[in-house]
């Protein structure tokens, strides 16, 4: 997560390791520019959390992570479904239980990747909507830089506000 925070921010890593000695890790960041003066006022006014009443299923296998965005889309007013895998979210397809949008990270260990199990739930249920989820930003939605066409992506780490407008906005778009 910390790697494709940097390298989203633009900046770089180094490891230095020496046994015996310990491992050093510094973190480059570019250099902000100052805000104005108006920059500063209207950043400091908070932004508008807009949840709703849909039921989303979150497919995250750590464990931590996934009690965490549970626990912050339902303080959204959502429903959740939680499993820890792409095979559990399958399940919950194949059992028919209802759900509006499939919150699931990229990375996942096992046979599927999070858009693996996405073409898989849409191939069951044409019109779901998919909103992906990673720490790392070469993972296996980007080509050559860039994702695909209609594909939207919530990079971690996030904010509950971030959370919260990916959602509306991967719930209500197309």
């Amino acid at each position: 997560m910390v790697y494709g925070f940097v390298k989203q921010s633009g900046g770089h890593i180094n490891v230095y390791s020496e046994e015996g000695h310990g491992t050093t890790i510094k973190l480059y960041l570019p250099r902000a520019s100052a805000p104005e003066e108006e920059e500063v006022v209207e950043a400091a006014a908070p932004a508008l959390i807009e949840g709703g009443m849909e039921t989303i299923l979150v497919v995250e296998d750590d464990a931590l992570v996934r009690k965490s965005v549970t626990t912050q889309i339902q303080s959204l007013g959502y429903q959740t479904i939680s499993v820890a895998s792409g095979a559990e979210a399958l399940a919950v397809v194949e059992r028919g239980d209802s759900f509006d949008l499939l919150f699931t990270d990229v990375i996942m260990p096992g046979s599927m990747n999070g858009r693996e199990l996405a073409a898989e739930v849409v191939k069951r249920r044409p019109r779901m909507k998919v909103l992906f989820t990673s720490g790392y930003t070469e993972d296996a939605i980007f080509h050559h830089g860039r994702l695909d066409p209609g594909v939207l992506l919530l990079a971690k780490p996030y904010s509950k506000a971030d959370i919260a407008r990916m959602i509306r906005h991967a719930l209500t778009a197309g």
